[in-house]
């Protein structure tokens, strides 16, 4: 944030009172300082740096509102923590109290600040040049010369030329000395870039109030649709304001989905483009259009924008249980656990199986092979390429109460064994079934059979609609025309003084004031000489000094 400082010749009683406490005061002394203190400068930066950190934990914790499969995955890894960070809105970091505290107090400071501004930038922008100082010659950036013109044709050349050069001109009758000013819209820029700043909170604030944001995985195929009302997202978070009534009434399914492989170099494994095929209508029998859904290349239908977040696999299981009847039969889906070769894990629950409920927990492999140590020996089993090149899921089996009957929520992708029993060999190892497509597996203790049919795959959309982001947008534009203002124009004042001398001569003095830091001394020499050439008249002008940098 840059330096907000209006150009004025002092500081405010309120300003430099603000950091000031005395040592006794009543409740209307205690509010006015508080006040004081919260909408000073000073605040606004301490309180933008602690939302910037406060953020953080928004980027590195898995967010509720963002992906609720992450984070059911992330308490289940972290049970002792888990506790902890619920307790700390962890999860739902920008809906937390104490991250709307900081922001409330930031717009609160923010305003308090800059609107009194206002006014003392309106009157600085209506002030007219100073008038000259004593000395011109003494100014880092002064020269003088001698003319026969007499001092009135040499200020009144003096004016034409400033006002050329779009200098801001003051001239005063019976005054030796025009005074001219220019740049100084640059506290304009300083402005309008903390309000700016504003307006993106607003902008954000508005987002987050009326808008919502969901998710939804999808199976591919013309058979799964998606149809934008509540009951069909599997995590959906609205704004406090929200109105169901805003959702556009749009449908669409994924009718394929297409992943660009590298086979070769350094990142051979590595997925480099998803698109995912869109049929979607914009209204209930609408005519249908077609979309190729990107990352990063989201349909906008409406205010509302639908991106493609992930994918994964969903193997194709079917159950019979031991009277032979299918209890479970269909694509489930695996949760990635390797975003390179798609490693997945997953649950298959059959809880209507006789004679005991069946649960199959397992890894999803797209490409098997058994990995090797140093020695050649084989270790743990892997997948080696995200694409299906030798699908195989492996799993182990689980029976009893899988904690279904009770009616409580449980998630999909979250095997109950409280007081489920885990199904072992004889041998007392855990009974496995390692399954490529078309392969079926006998269970023991005549449970059934557990077919792998085949595989589907799935795409993680997320559904979005922010009212307030063309206001946020609008307010990252000004800030950055404010920002430009206030770097690039250079605050500059110059005067040109004319006396008639005893020798009936008259002297002309040239100064230029860079009042900003960091300019180029060349540049305010040469803008020096361009005035004085503008000045002198085409005979008996005899310069009689340089810039004072040449001067001993």
């Amino acid at each position: 944030m840059t330096d907000l400082q209006p150009d004025l010749r002092q500081r405010s009683s309120d300003d430099r009172q603000a950091t000031s406490l005395p040592n006794d005061l009543n409740t209307r002394e205690l509010a006015r300082w508080s006040w004081r203190q919260l909408t000073s400068m000073r605040t606004a930066l301490v309180l933008l740096l602690l939302l910037a950190l406060a953020a953080i934990p928004g980027s590195v914790i898995p967010q509720e509102d963002i992906d609720s499969l992450a984070v059911s995955q992330w308490r289940d890894n972290h049970p002792r923590l888990a506790p902890i960070w619920d307790r700390l809105d962890l999860f739902s970091v920008y809906g937390s109290v104490w991250f709307s505290s900081i922001y409330i107090l930031l717009m609160i400071s923010l305003v308090g600040c800059i609107i009194p501004r206002l006014f003392v930038y309106a009157r600085a922008l209506r002030a007219r040049p100073p008038r000259a100082p004593r000395h011109l010659t003494r100014l880092p950036e002064s020269t003088a010369y001698t003319t026969d013109e007499s001092p009135e044709d040499v200020l009144a050349r003096a004016a034409d030329a400033l006002r050329s050069k779009r200098f801001r001109v003051e001239t005063s009758t019976g005054s030796d000395a025009v005074s001219a000013e220019r740049g100084y819209l640059r506290e304009a820029g300083n402005l309008l870039f903390h309000l700016a700043v504003i307006v993106v909170l607003v902008g954000v604030a508005v987002g987050s109030l009326f808008g919502y944001k969901g998710g939804v995985i999808m199976l591919n195929g013309e058979d799964y649709g998606f149809t934008n009302n509540l009951t069909q997202y599997d995590d959906f978070a609205p704004g406090s304001l929200f109105d169901p009534d805003v959702m556009e009434p749009f449908s669409f399914s994924i009718t394929d989905f297409q992943v660009d492989w590298l086979t070769e170099g350094g990142r051979a494994g590595m997925a480099r483009e998803f698109v995912a095929e869109l049929d979607y209508t914009t209204e209930p029998g609408g005519k249908t259009q077609n979309y190729d859904l990107r990352v990063n290349h989201p349909l906008t239908i409406g205010g509302t924008d639908i991106f493609l977040i992930g994918h994964g696999y969903a193997p194709v299981i079917t159950i019979r249980d031991g009277e032979g009847e299918v209890t479970k039969s269909g694509p489930v889906v695996f949760l990635p656990t390797n975003g390179q070769t798609f490693e997945s894990f997953g649950v298959v629950k059959a809880p209507f199986a006789q004679p005991e409920q069946i649960g199959l927990e397992g890894t999803f492999y797209p490409t098997f092979a058994m990995g090797r140590d140093a020695d050649g020996n084989l270790t743990m089993p892997s997948s080696i390429f995200g694409s299906l090149g030798d699908p195989l899921v492996s799993m182990s089996l689980w029976t009893g109460d899988l904690g279904i009957d009770d009616g409580s929520a449980s998630s999909v992708y979250v095997l109950d064994k409280a007081d489920a029993t885990q199904v072992l060999k004889e041998d007392g190892q855990p009974f496995r079934m390692d399954l490529r497509p078309g392969d079926t597996v006998t269970l023991p203790d005549g449970l059934g059979t557990v077919t792998f049919e085949g595989v589907q795959r799935w795409n993680k959309i997320q559904i979005s609609r922010s009212p307030g982001k063309l206001v946020a947008l609008g307010g990252v534009v000004l800030a950055l025309v404010g920002l430009l203002g206030s770097l690039f124009i250079r605050p500059r004042r110059m005067w040109v003084r004319a006396r008639r001398q005893d020798d009936g001569t008259t002297r002309v003095e040239v100064a230029r004031l860079d009042r900003s830091s960091g300019g180029d001394p060349e540049d305010g020499a040469a803008e020096v000489a361009e005035i004085v050439a503008s000045l002198q008249a085409p005979r008996g002008a005899q310069p009689t000094s340089s810039s004072r940098k040449d001067q001993s």
